[in-house]
């Protein structure tokens, strides 16, 4: 990156609203947002939000893209790590005292050191339904290769009844799944993550703290089957579509070579299983 360009994408993000809105963008990746719902969400004027998508786009930070009638918006989030790349070679660069700041980069020098097995939390609002679905389908099918844990923003004192009938037809043991709250997850003496996905938009809206250990992240959003009207056979139909789509992407998801990817292919796959969920052979 050059350096009048990395003036314009520091210019772009320096204004704490037009960061906040890059932010957003980047915690829905792969999917894009309307203008209508980052207003919502950041709570701004259509008419600010508009100068700050502008200013963003003109940077090259974001994208507009067309859904149906409506303009999107997407991060680009190779535009930051290009800031990141260029602030590491620059602040690196016959400084030898730096090197302790810059070398031990993992997002920068593109190794993919983890624990093992790996530590996953699955994060949804309520933890009564889409995420107790991955838990106990990563629990199931990763076997020991995997720790599956979920929590929720603003948890549900009880598991939904109609999720617990659809895990248990499914095989799964429920007796021992719970609702948890994600600050069990920031503790101190809490398990060091290495996968972090939310599985809700109202979740991925969260402006959490980052995660130690920098995990990888992946936004998997699922329609709330919880809100579905109609009668139980309706609701019960929205519930295993659900878990459908989230074997779906679990199943790919373990199939993962993990120890043989670096971390930007790791999170390319990631991400393509959350815009068509995929199958253990397409992985």
């Amino acid at each position: 990156m050059e350096l009048n360009r990395a003036a314009a994408v520091f210019l772009a993000l320096s204004h704490p609203g037009r960061l906040s809105v890059l932010r957003l963008l980047i915690r829905h990746l792969p999917d894009s947002l309307r203008p209508k719902t980052i207003a919502q969400t950041l709570d701004l004027k259509p008419n600010t939000l508009s100068v700050y998508l502008s200013t963003l786009q003109g940077a090259g930070l974001i994208s507009a893209v067309r859904s149906g009638r409506s303009i999107n918006y997407r991060a680009e989030v190779t535009a930051v790590d290009d800031l990141v790349q260029y602030l590491a070679a620059d602040c690196c660069r016959g400084r030898s005292s730096f090197a302790p700041i810059c070398g031990g980069n993992t997002i920068l020098d593109g190794s993919f050191p983890m624990s093992k097995p790996f530590n996953v939390l699955f994060i949804c609002v309520g933890n009564s339904a889409r995420s107790i679905f991955a838990e106990a389908l990563l629990r199931d099918l990763g076997g020991d290769r995997f720790v599956a844990h979920s929590a929720g923003v603003q948890p549900f004192s009880e598991l939904n009844p109609f999720a617990v009938e659809v895990l248990a037809r499914q095989g799964h043991k429920t007796d021992d799944l719970q609702s948890k709250t994600i600050a069990e997850y920031q503790k101190e003496d809490s398990p060091e993550m290495d996968f972090v996905f939310t599985v809700c938009d109202l979740a991925a809206d969260e402006d959490c703290l980052p995660w130690p250990g920098q995990p990888l992240t992946a936004h998997w959003g699922l329609r709330d089957p919880v809100k579905v009207e109609g009668t139980d056979s309706e609701k019960a139909l929205a519930f295993a579509e659900t878990y459908r789509q989230l074997r779906a992407r679990i199943q790919a998801f373990v199939a993962l070579p993990l120890d043989a990817l670096d971390r930007q292919t790791t999170q390319s796959k990631l991400d393509e299983f959350a815009r068509e969920p995929a199958t253990a052979e397409d992985a």
